[in-house]
């Protein structure tokens, strides 16, 4: 498996990426804890609708500052998550992991914390002093990012809320 750089020109390999999952529960943000609730259904992959949104995205970013890192398993997109470029928070210290997302059959092997390390180096080379994360609220993106040092905070950025209200918001220090 290969981490690197992605580049706008790779922005159809989004297509290859299996998003779907079998979710047992979902968390969401009542009274400033985090309360699990029971979901017990099964997610599909991304329709072209959705794929389309996905690859607008990425490229938006990318094009507006934003970098992209890969996992590729020969010419297979495994995994990619997206740095934006727009510092957030009081004090401008924060870049938004923008798009996490590794395929179903690659799960589980590191593949999304060797993303998120090189997310993490590139957000501290910028100037960065925390990863703002917009989780969707699934047990295994909340876990996943909470397991990598990711903390829920009171500190959540409106406009990022006003996208995604369900979203867990946490902030990894660097």
């Amino acid at each position: 498996m290969v981490i690197r750089q992605m580049q706008i020109h790779e922005t159809e390999l989004i297509r290859q990426i299996d998003r779907s999952e079998t979710i047992g529960k979902i968390y969401a943000m009542q009274d400033g804890r985090l309360q699990d609730i029971a979901s017990g259904h099964e997610c599909p992959t991304w329709n072209e609708a959705q794929t389309a949104e996905m690859m607008e995205r990425f490229s938006k970013m990318l094009r507006g500052g934003g970098i992209a890192y890969g996992a590729f398993d020969g010419d297979t997109l495994a995994g990619f998550g997206v740095l934006g470029h727009q510092f957030r928070g009081e004090n401008l210290d924060r870049l938004q992991v923008d798009l996490m997302y590794v395929s179903r059959s690659y799960r589980r092997q590191g593949i999304g914390s060797r993303i998120m390390e090189e997310l993490s180096r590139e957000a501290k080379e910028r100037g960065a002093s925390y990863l703002y994360i917009s989780s969707t609220e699934t047990e295994s993106a909340v876990n996943f990012y909470m397991a990598g040092g990711g903390e829920i905070t009171d500190q959540v950025d409106e406009e990022l809320f006003r996208l995604e209200p369900e979203d867990i918001h946490m902030l990894k220090k660097l």
